[in-house]
C-alpha cells in the first residue's frame, strides 16, 4: 500500500460512518491492530452506526481477516461481542476464532450461558473448543480449563438447550480424553437425530482415540454426504491406514466437499499408496483437486520430516548411552 493511501484510525472511522462509502483496503489496514485509545474511540462511536451498516462492517472485517493474516481486528471484535444485534455477536465470535488469550474465555462462557440467540450460543460453544485443547496441552491454567469444561458439560447436560448448541458443545469437549467425554460421544452417536450423530463422528476424530476407528470406517460409506465428510476428516485425524482404500474411492464421490476431505485425510495418514494417489491428483485438470492434493502432500512431507527428526534424535540418544557404557 502506498503512503499516500494510508489513513488514520479516525479517518477510517469516518469512512465507516458513511453508509455509502466502500470499505477499501486502506480503511481495513487503518482499523487493524488498534491502540487502546483507538479501541475506546471505536467503542464510543460504534453503537451510533445504523444496524445494516454495522452488519456490513463486521462481515467485511471477518472475511478480510480470514483472507489476509496481516489484518488483526481482534480488539474490535471484543467490543462488538456486546452488540445488541445477534448476527453481529455471532460474527464477532467467528472473527475471534484464532484468539487464544484466556481473557476471552469469560466472555465466551457468558455468551454460551446467557445469550438469548441460539446461533450466538452455538458459535460460543464451538469457539471454546480451542481452549479445551489448550487445557489438555497444559498451556492455560487449570482454573481456566475448568471454567470451559464446566460450561460445556452444563450445556451438553441441559435438556432445554437447543440441539445445535449441544452439538457444538460436544464437538468442543471432545479434546478431553477421559471416560466422561467418551460416554458423551457414545450417547451422541446413539441418537436418532442424524445431525447429532454427525457431530459424534466429528468428535471421534477430534478425540484422537483409536477406539472409534470401527465406527468412523463404517460411516465412510454412509448415504449422508455430511456423515461421509466427517468420517473422512476423522479418518485423517485418527490416521486410519485401513481406511485408505475407501478414502481413495471417495475421491470420486458425488459431493465435492467429501472429495476434498478424503484428499486431506490421505495427506494425514500417509504411506506409499496415499502418496501415489495424491501425486496423481496433482496432475488433475481440476484446479481445486490439484491444489488440495498439493496441500495434502505438503502436510505428508512435513509429518515425514518430523518423524525423521524424531528418529534421528533417538539414534543420537542411543549412541550417547552406548558411549557411556
Amino acid at each position: 500500500m502506498r503512503d499516500s493511501e494510508c489513513l488514520t484510525f479516525q479517518e477510517a472511522l469516518t469512512v465507516l460512518r458513511d453508509a455509502r462509502a466502500v470499505i477499501t483496503s486502506p480503511v481495513l489496514y487503518a482499523m487493524s491492530a488498534p491502540s487502546l485509545d483507538e479501541v475506546q474511540l471505536f467503542r464510543r462511536q460504534w453503537p451510533a452506526l445504523p444496524l445494516v451498516r454495522r452488519q456490513k462492517i463486521i462481515s467485511t472485517l471477518v472475511e478480510s481477516a480470514e483472507a489476509n493474516f496481516e489484518l488483526d481486528f481482534g480488539a474490535l471484535f471484543r467490543v462488538t461481542l456486546e452488540d445488541e444485534d445477534a448476527e453481529i455477536r455471532a460474527l464477532s465470535v467467528e472473527g475471534l476464532w484464532e484468539d487464544e488469550a484466556v481473557g476471552l474465555i469469560a466472555p465466551l462462557v457468558k455468551l454460551l450461558r446467557q445469550d438469548e440467540d441460539m446461533a450466538v450460543r452455538a458459535a460460543a460453544a464451538a469457539s471454546l473448543g480451542r481452549f479445551v485443547l489448550l487445557g489438555e496441552l497444559e498451556e492455560i491454567e487449570l482454573r481456566y480449563a475448568g471454567m470451559v469444561r464446566d460450561a460445556l458439560l452444563e450445556t451438553i447436560d441441559s435438556p432445554e438447550e437447543h440441539l445445535e448448541v449441544r452439538r457444538r458443545a460436544i464437538e468442543s469437549i471432545a479434546y478431553l480424553g477421559d471416560e466422561v467425554v467418551q460416554g458423551i460421544i457414545e450417547d451422541a452417536y446413539a441418537q436418532e437425530d442424524e445431525s447429532m450423530r454427525v457431530s459424534a463422528v466429528f468428535a471421534m476424530g477430534r478425540s484422537a482415540d483409536p477406539v472409534w476407528s470401527p465406527m468412523v470406517q463404517e460411516e465412510l460409506s454412509s448415504p449422508n454426504p455430511a456423515m461421509r465428510y466427517e468420517a473422512a476428516r476423522a479418518s485423517g485425524e485418527l490416521e486410519l491406514k485401513e481406511a485408505v482404500a475407501t478414502l481413495v474411492r471417495l475421491l470420486s464421490d458425488a459431493d465435492r466437499e467429501v472429495q476434498l476431505a478424503a484428499i486431506a485425510a490421505l495427506g494425514q495418514i500417509g504411506g506409499k499408496r496415499a502418496r501415489e494417489v495424491l501425486e496423481r491428483c496433482t496432475q488433475s485438470d481440476d484446479e481445486i483437486t490439484r491444489l488440495a492434493a498439493e496441500d495434502a502432500l505438503a502436510e505428508l512431507d512435513l509429518c515425514q520430516q518430523s518423524l525423521d527428526l524424531l528418529n534421528y534424535d533417538l539414534e543420537l540418544d542411543l549412541g550417547e548411552e552406548d558411549e557411556e557404557e
